[in-house]
This record gives structure tokens, sequence and C-alpha cells, in this order.
């Protein structure tokens, strides 16, 4: 029983889990740049992405997707568009930390958890709908 629900639904569980996992992450490198470093909070949150797309590239690619395609041409492809919807959503979590953050003065990590629950979400549906599509 509970191996035909995960069966069923192993995409966005594992995409879940992947997800938490990227956004752990993110969320570190984060936290490590910007108190033990003293990096600007718009530099830290760029590092963060950077390390945290990478990070979702390859656990997305692999094991979320199973896009086994390993044609330079077709993962060049992938990564492009992976990367392209991944600077939307990490402009999305740039802007709500400059605001949040730097301009209204809330608390920098439970708005960058919040912020990460919305990338995660559009994330998904750019991972499924456009980057790793199934073909034909």
């Amino acid at each position: 029983m509970i191996m035909q629900l995960f069966k069923k639904y192993q995409q966005p569980i594992l995409y879940l889990f992947f997800g938490v996992c990227t956004t752990a992450v993110n969320i570190i490198t984060y936290y490590l740049c910007a108190h033990p470093l003293h990096l600007s909070v718009v530099a830290s949150t760029c590092i963060a992405w950077v390390i945290s797309v990478l990070f979702a590239y390859i656990t997305n690619k692999w094991w979320v997707f199973e896009s086994k395609n390993l044609q330079l041409r077709a993962m060049m492809q992938e990564f492009v568009s992976f990367v392209s919807c991944r600077l939307f959503t990490g402009a999305c979590d740039l802007l709500i930390m400059y605001v949040f953050v730097d301009c209204m003065g809330m608390n920098d990590l439970l708005i960058k958890i919040a912020s990460n629950v919305l990338v995660v979400i559009l994330n998904y549906v750019a991972s499924k709908l456009i980057i790793f599509r199934k073909k034909g």
C-alpha cells in the first residue's frame, strides 16, 4: 500500500525532498555568507542562489525527473532552460529579501525561509512543464 502510494506520487515526493535539501543548501549558504563572513544581504543571497541552483539541477535531472539524456546539446538545453527559470525565481527571492529585510527591517532568516517556500513551488511548476517535460 505505501509502496503503491510512493510509486504513484514518486515525482512530487522526490521533488519535495530535494526541494527541502536545496532550500537547506540555500539557507545554510546564505547564513554562512551573511553572518560569519559579514557579506551583504544581496551578495549572500546571490552566492546562495548559485550554489543551490547547481545542487538543484543535478538532483532534479537525475532523481526527480529522471532525465538520463547525456548528449551535450540536450544537456546544455536543459541547463540553460533550468538556469533561466531559476534566474526568474532567484530575482523573486532577491526582491523579497531586499524589500522585507533591507527596506522593512524584518528578520532575514524568517524572510529567507518564507521566500524559499514560494521559490520551491514556482520551480516545480517550471521544471515539470518546461525544463524536464517528457517529449513525445
